[in-house]
Order: structure tokens, then sequence, then C-alpha cells
């Protein structure tokens, strides 16, 4: 990128009276320089089936040209006009939950070859359209995409093929399924029974990986479409958003898309970053999420939405939209775009507020969004391709979290994988720890000196011998309770846990609970177990932490092995944060971690946050952000320049930032 991106999505059609002009004028002013547009709008370029007109699309485009704001066109397929769900029978998807109603958005079956010619059209007509306009500078797939829990015939039948190419034998699909339970055999792949009914695990995770598989070949059919039009200097993204199930652990790993897969159909890999604001803003979601987005392309992302003023009770304290917004950038992301522009009028979200209220009037978030826009055009040169080199990494795998939606932590709290992945992630934010997100490919690991593995539920064996050889050439791995226990199918090892890894762990265990009246404590610190418990002996490994508990007290919570050249920490119970934290710190001291290619901020902790990077000027860029209501303190190591105030701090030299404020600083 030449400039950091950043502005809203854009719809005049939702607009209650003309205004373009005014809005594009409006937006220039705030330092905006980018929009989103079309990717809801189908039904409103196509009004009858085969009568196409383009005014709307143009009015905006023709407006942002002239007030110099680039334009993001996306390809409007996932909210379908009602005249194309009447052309067949199974154009709305049929799910677990039974056939699909018209009125929602994203309830197509994306295999019906119907709806796919029509999308087919459509994408070529708005290609047409747009493909000379100069400040249009990228696409994005749809919208949000995902198979939409498709389980119509048609859908079933590519299931039932792709698991006959896979297990030719058919006893063999048997056995790997477990499927002589409860007489599940299927005897004839003709008489393959309706997946929705199923109550074999490994079965519905397999039905789930294949749903991804849907999503990743959409993506790329369309990409393939748009490439056909696209110019060399215009770039092809996905919006990939994340999880939202508090019962799963909240705001984390997608399970419905394969994205580290999907991201494949894309130039750069793009997102969708919601949060919670004002006394509930950690910035930690900002950091987990946008970790992986970065991952999906080992590169910069596009923040495609996140919120202004948002949804109920998200409204901002004064100064946290700048804040998350450098956040973001800070991350390594090259755009910042709200979702939305304007509050709308009507339907559903009509409580989802933009940038403006439904005035449509100037407002504080417009006032605070005018900063950053103008801060960036002042300094955006020195922030844009900000490029990392972490040291740390958490493996996130679609599989594993897909396992644990099918054998949930069934307690009363939150019980997924998310869970368990944002426990680990959301400690080492907390500490400055910055990490990558990789998928579980054993390419990925000698890149790194630490390696976290929150709750690897299913792994292949290769994967688990290549995590083992890792730690034996000198790596220095953390893994959870739920690793290492079943296979890609789900399917639980039958010998000793964790399998493969209890070597280089240096532990086993063959039972396991819920931790009721139990509390692990490291140092000073002590706080109750939740959610799972492991009875972990210690083989060869050395036991930081027993559970405090009258029976339960001979077992480890905690152990640190020394296996080869490396080192690996096992955690067999899910305990409070506070004690996290100081497990993690320990852990850091015992391997004499350091990044000699960072600057040292040594003890800083939340709610001070520190994040770093390299830019394309070979300039050290270190983000210091203030996520509290308090005003915090520290001494800056380095001679630096601060950015935003123009301003020469000394080595050694205490600074203060105020709350929910920043200082950049620029090491040459």
């Amino acid at each position: 990128m030449k400039e950091l991106l950043y502005g809203a999505a854009y719809y005049d059609e939702y607009m209650p009276y003309d205004r373009v002009e005014q809005d594009m004028a409006m937006m220039e002013k705030a330092g905006m320089n980018v929009i989103r547009i079309a990717e809801s709008t189908w039904s409103t370029w196509e009004k009858r089936e085969g009568e196409f007109d383009f005014t709307s699309l143009h009015r905006m485009l023709d407006a942002a040209k002239r007030h110099h704001i680039s334009v993001i066109v996306g390809t409007p397929t996932y909210a379908i006009p009602s005249w194309l769900a009447d052309k067949a029978d199974d154009m709305l998807a049929l799910t677990h939950s039974g056939p699909g109603i018209y009125g929602h958005r994203q309830n197509m079956d994306i295999t019906n070859p119907i709806y796919l010619q029509y999308a087919e059209r459509m994408i070529r007509k708005l290609m047409e359209e747009v493909r000379d306009e100069p400040h249009v500078i990228g696409f994005q797939l749809d919208n949000e995409t995902k198979a939409y829990d498709t389980c119509g015939p048609r859908a079933q039948e590519m299931f039932v093929e792709s698991l006959k190419q896979k297990y030719p034998d058919l006893d063999a699909f048997n056995h790997a399924f477990g499927l002589d339970y409860w007489s599940n055999r299927v005897d004839d792949w003709a008489h393959f029974p309706d997946i929705r009914g199923t109550i074999n695990g490994s079965l519905a995770a397999e039905y789930a990986a294949f749903s991804r598989g849907l999503v990743t070949d959409f993506l790329k059919w369309q990409a393939a479409i748009v490439a056909e039009y696209k110019r060399p200097d215009q770039f092809i993204t996905q919006n990939f958003d994340y999880d939202w199930d508090a019962r799963r652990g909240g705001l984390g790993l997608q399970p419905e898309v394969d994205q580290f897969a999907a991201a494949e159909a894309v130039t750069i890999a793009g997102c969708d970053i919601y949060h919670p604001n004002a006394q509930d803003l950690t910035g930690a979601e900002i950091t987990v999420l946008g970790n992986i987005s970065r991952g999906l392309k080992s590169d910069n992302y596009l923040v495609l939405e996140t919120e202004a003023q948002g949804n109920l009770g998200w409204l901002p304290y004064p100064g946290q939209l700048r804040l998350c917004a450098y956040s973001h950038v800070a991350n390594g992301a090259n755009m910042v775009e709200y979702w939305h522009w304007h509050s709308i009028h009507n339907a559903i979200e009509s409580y989802w507020k933009g940038v403006l209220s439904h005035d449509l009037q100037e407002n504080e978030t417009y006032r605070e969004c005018a900063i950053v826009g103008n801060e960036w055009k002042r300094i955006g040169q020195h922030l844009v391709n900000l490029k990392k080199n972490n040291r740390v990494a958490i493996v996130a795998d679609s599989r594993s979290n897909t396992g644990l939606i099918q054998f949930p932590m069934d307690t009363e709290d939150a019980h997924g994988y998310n869970r368990v992945l944002r426990w680990l992630a959301d400690a080492l934010y907390r500490l400055n720890v910055e990490f990558d997100v990789i998928p579980a490919q054993a390419e990925y690991l000698s890149r790194y000196e630490i390696v976290l593995l929150p709750a690897l539920y299913s792994a292949k064996e290769e994967y688990l011998q290549a995590l083992s050889d890792y730690v034996k050439d000198g790596g220095h791995l953390i893994a959870t309770f739920k690793s290492a226990f079943a296979n890609e199918q789900i399917k639980i090892y039958a010998d000793r846990q964790p399998h493969i890894l209890h070597e280089a762990l240096g532990i086993h265990y063959d039972q396991f609970t819920f931790p009721k009246n139990v509390e692990v404590a490291f140092h000073e610190k002590s706080g109750a177990a939740r959610e799972w418990m492991e009875m972990v002996f210690a083989d060869t490994a050395e036991v930081w932490s027993h559970y405090t508990h009258p029976v339960w007290n001979r077992y480890a919570a905690v152990t640190y092995n020394e296996f080869g050249k490396g080192s690996a920490m096992y955690l067999a119970a899910m305990f409070e944060d506070e004690v996290l934290e100081e497990v993690l710190s320990a852990f850091l001291h015992e391997i004499n971690f350091t990044e000699p290619h960072k600057i040292s901020f040594s003890g800083v902790r939340y709610p001070l946050i520190v994040k770093q990077g390299v830019n394309a000027a070979g300039e050290q860029i270190v983000y210091v952000m203030n996520f509290s209501d308090e005003e915090q303190t520290l001494a800056i190591p380095v001679e630096a320049k601060e950015l935003l105030q123009n301003q020469t701090i000394a080595s050694g030299e205490q600074i203060s930032i105020q709350p929910w404020d920043l200082k950049i600083l620029l090491i040459s």
C-alpha cells in the first residue's frame, strides 16, 4: 500500500434522501480516503430479472472521484433478490433447522447451479461497470461468506462423493469413523443416511470440514471471475469474520470457514473485527483477531469492518475510537473501515449505528474520525506496511474447533475452543508478548522460538510428531488440556494421553473431570480452576503446581519438562488469568526468552500495551497505548521521535500517557 486507508462502508441506496455529494464532502473533510460499496445491493442493481440499473452505483463512484476517495467494490452475492429465491425449490438452503424461508441474508444454497449462474451474471455485469474506474482499488468477494449449514440433497451427494474418493474401501470408512457404534454402519454408499440425523461426532465433524471446503471453492470461483476483469494494481479481498458465540468462548476463530485455506482465493486478507467499548474495552479482540487475519497471508491485512458507534451498548468513550484505529494499524492492518457511514433508518440493523447518527449530522464520533483521518494524512507514511517479526506463535485449528463443538467442556460457563484460545492469547496480550497465529502445519514451526497449543483436540499423528521433534530440536512448547487427544476424524487415540506428545511433555493422564472447589496456585497467585481438569502424573516433568484440593492434590496442574534441546509446559486445567500470567512469565524467564530485534519494555503490562514493527523505510515503530481511564507513566529505554507530537524523547525519559491515548515512537 502507498498509504493507510481510512473510511467506511457506504450505501447511497439506503439513504432517506439524496445526499451523496454532502456525504463525500464530509468524508474528505474528515481525512477519509476509501469507501466500500455494493456488497448488499443485488436487488438494487437488478430489480427484476435481467433488468439492470447501475445509476446509484455510478452516483457513488462519481462523487467519490470528485472528493479523492478510493473505492472497494463488493460482489453483491450474499443477499439474493426475492425473484431469484423463486427460481428453484432448493434455492434456499435446507439446514439442520429445516427449510430456509426468504427474508434474511445468507440464506441460499451456495452449491445451487441456478444461484451460481445468476451470481456469475451479476458479478460480470458489475465488473463491466467498474473496470475502467481508476479510483476503484480493489474488490471484496461476497461478504462474510459461509456455507450457511446447507444440508440439501445436492450438498449431501457431494459429501458422499468426497468420502468415496478418500475411502475407496467402505469397510475402511466404517472403521475410520467408528460406525459400528449403535449399528450406524453404512452398508452401501447408495444407502448413506441423512447427515442431519447422525449421532457420530466424527462424521458430523467431517461434514463440517466438507462445508468449510465449499466456502473455499466458492471464493476461489468468484476470485477467478473477478480476476478476468481486474487490473494488476487492484487487489482481491474478503471480509473474513469471527465467531460470536459466547457459549463457545466469544470472539475467536470462525468454525464455519477454514480461513487459512480460503485466503488462497485473495491477494490480501481482509476481516471484520468487532469488540466491546466503553468500560469493557481492552483491545484484546483487536489483537487476537487481527493476528489471525495477519496470519492468513503472513502479511498486512485490511480491516473491512469495525464499529464506529456500533451495536447498542458499544458507544465508545472519547478517545477510544482513535485508540482502536491505531491499535489495528499497530497490529499490521493497512486499512480501518467502519461499518458503516450512516445509521440506517429501517430494517434489522436500525440500531447498529454508523459514524453518523440517524440525523446524519456531524457528531462526536465523526469529529474523532476526523482527528484520526487527518493525523494519518500527516504521519501515515511512517505507519503503513508495518512488518512484524514475532518469535511466539499460537496454533489455531479448525478441526479442533469443530471437535470441541461436538464434545464441549459442558459446564455452566463458556466451553468451546475459543475459550481456551482466548485464555492464552489474552494473557500474552496483557504481558505484552506479541504473537502470530499459525495453522497446524509443520512447516511453520521452525520460524518460532515458542509455540502454544490451545486445546489442539484434533491432530494428525504426523503433526504431533513434528511438534515433538520441534521441542527435541530446541523449540519451546506450551500445550493445554484437551490437546493431542483425537485424530483428524476426532476419533480418540487408543493409547497413552497426550498422544505422542506425552514424551516431550514428560507427563501422562487417563482421567479427567470438571473442577469443583479446586484451586491452582503459583508463586503468590491463586485462583479457582474452571471448565476442565486432567489428573496428570509427572513422569520426567517437574511439577510447578499441584491442584489445591483435599483429594485431587496429588495430581499436577502445571508441569515443565526439558526434552532434547528444548522444553515443554503443560497446563492440565483452565484457571484464573492472574495465575496464568505468572505461569507464562515464569516460563519465559526459565527459557531466557528475549527478542533482541525489539525494544525491551521490561515489566510493562496491561493496561499499557506495546506493539512494535518495522516500516518500509527500515524504521522501528513502537506504539505505546493506554487502555484505561487513568493516566499511565513509563520510561522510554531509547532515544526516539514521538510522531503524534513531533517531539524528541531522550533515552530513559519518563513520559505520561493520558487515558485512552497513545504515543508512537520512531526509532531510526
